[in-house]
This record gives C-alpha cells, sequence and structure tokens, in this order.
C-alpha cells in the first residue's frame, strides 16, 4: 500500500475501534471468491439484460433460458468459499465492533465465514422460493431436480455473474427442461429480488435501523451505482453518521463520504480484524 492509503487505513482503523459500525457490503467483497463483480476491476461487461421478475413470470421461454443460464451459474457461486474480506468482517463482529451487517450480495459468504444476523438485502441464491404457494426449498435439491431433468446439457459458461447468470447463446438453451414446485406445480424462482420487484420493507427498515444505531456506515466493494445500497448512504450523511468506504475504483458515494480507500479490500479489511491477543498463563 502506498503512503496515502497507509494513512486512510490507520484512520480507519481508529474508527472501527470505537465500535458500532454497520457494514454495508457489495459485489467486490466477493471477487476474490471467484465472484466477478458488474462494474469494478474484476468484472466484465455485461451483454445480456437483467432477468425482470415481469419477463421471469410473463415469458415461458425467457424462463427457460434463465433456468439453464442459472443452473450452470450456480456450479460458480455454489462452489465459492469465504474469503479474506468475509471472514476479517466475521471476526470484527465476534470482536463486538459491528452494530450489524447489510449485503446486497446473493452469493451467502457473510454467513459461510461466520457472520450473525446477516441483512441480505437481495435475497440468497442458495433458496428457492415457489411463487404459487410460497414454499421455500433447498437450490441444491432443485439443482439435482434439474440434472436429471436435462441428462444431454452440455453448455459450458464462459462469463459468470454475480446474481448467478451466465452468458449463453440462445441455440445452447434450446430444449433446456424447466421443472416446477414439488408440492403445488407452480413457478420456482430463485429467493432473490429481481429488476422490477422491490427489496421487502421489512428488510429496508431493519437495515435503515441499522445504519441509524450506527456510528461508521463502512460501505465495502460496492459501487453504490443502484439505489439499493446508495440510499443508506445519503441518510448516513444526512444524519451526521461517518461514511467510509472501502472499494476499487470509483463510487457513487464519494460525495457523501468522509473517507475514501482505493485498495483491495483483502489487505485493508484483515489488517482491521487483528487478531484479539491472548493473555499467557499465569497472567492478568
Amino acid at each position: 500500500m502506498d503512503l496515502q492509503v497507509v494513512e486512510q487505513v490507520a484512520r480507519l482503523d481508529e474508527w472501527v475501534a470505537e465500535g458500532g459500525v454497520a457494514v454495508l457490503s457489495g459485489a467486490g467483497l466477493s471477487t476474490d471468491s471467484g465472484i466477478p463483480d458488474y462494474r469494478g476491476p474484476s468484472g466484465s461487461a455485461r451483454r445480456t439484460q437483467p432477468m425482470t421478475y415481469q419477463t421471469f413470470t410473463g415469458d415461458p421461454i425467457a424462463r427457460r433460458r434463465y433456468w439453464a443460464r442459472s443452473h450452470l451459474g450456480w456450479r460458480t457461486i455454489g462452489a465459492a468459499r469465504p474469503n479474506d474480506g468475509h471472514r476479517a468482517v466475521a471476526r470484527l463482529q465476534e470482536q463486538g465492533l459491528l452494530a450489524g451487517v447489510v449485503t446486497q450480495n446473493v452469493d451467502g459468504l457473510h454467513q459461510a465465514a461466520g457472520a450473525r444476523d446477516v441483512i441480505e438485502l437481495h435475497g440468497n441464491l442458495a433458496r428457492v422460493v415457489c411463487l404459487g404457494c410460497g414454499e421455500l426449498s433447498g437450490r441444491a435439491e432443485l439443482e439435482d431436480r434439474l440434472t436429471a431433468a436435462n441428462p444431454g446439457f452440455a453448455a459450458v459458461a464462459t462469463t459468470v455473474n454475480p446474481d448467478g447468470d451466465v452468458e449463453l447463446d440462445d441455440a445452447e438453451v434450446a430444449g433446456f427442461t424447466v421443472v416446477d414446485c414439488l408440492s403445488c406445480g407452480g413457478l420456482l424462482k430463485p429467493d432473490v429480488v429481481y429488476f422490477g420487484e422491490t427489496v421487502p420493507p421489512d428488510r429496508v427498515s431493519r437495515a435503515f435501523g441499522l445504519v441509524a444505531s450506527a456510528r461508521t456506515l463502512l460501505v465495502l466493494g460496492s459501487s453504490l451505482t443502484v439505489m439499493s445500497g446508495r440510499r443508506f448512504v445519503l441518510r448516513a450523511a444526512r444524519d451526521g453518521i461517518r461514511v467510509a468506504i472501502v472499494n476499487r475504483g470509483v463510487t457513487r458515494g464519494e460525495p457523501y463520504a468522509d473517507l475514501v480507500v482505493d485498495a483491495p479490500l483483502g489487505i485493508v479489511l484483515p489488517h482491521l480484524a487483528k487478531p484479539i491477543p491472548v493473555p499467557e498463563p499465569g497472567t492478568h
């Protein structure tokens, strides 16, 4: 790290040591786990449009295309493991320095690293919901069913997006078989918020409450391009709560931030979450 970043991290270290930190994380936190982000240095330009709720429910062909692509993408998302950044956040929580964690990610890696009571703004790809009866089930079960229903499906994913979608030509998804709810025959959907859906109000309310109770809002790996995450930065700035951002590249939260650190999260976060010293036997 250059001298400016070292000084910035030292300042951030002081803020974190005071406790009461609310974490807001984005896709940039998961890039070291092999999940590309949308807009950061490891991201790639997305050619396909994100799936909308209206298209998913109203267009059987688009729904088939989505499930074929997502079936491949899950191999990357489901196999991903927490990185040093996720583990550092969990350690900060264990040390009692966090007010809580809000994530825009749908990969479940905060929890896999040991974080508790994570507010998942956009849901979690590891869960599947039936739009007919509301039953929740595990993604692993659905993947087994999709594999059994599509024994000849041999497409290979090239680009995987943070939402588990991949890039595939239409010819490669022709004939893909979609499965429905075992309980009622209804449409199955990943338990995530699509474009065109709104984040459940109670989830948003909990996140705003967390920010309101914090001394510092610490944004990790988010460009804050969409209002879903940026609104918490705006609220913190309005209420006089310190805003610190650690991200690679420009973010739309910079005008509202008290501190912006442009550096790899996998280096900055472990520095903040230093191990708690263990007293030597016989010392007090």
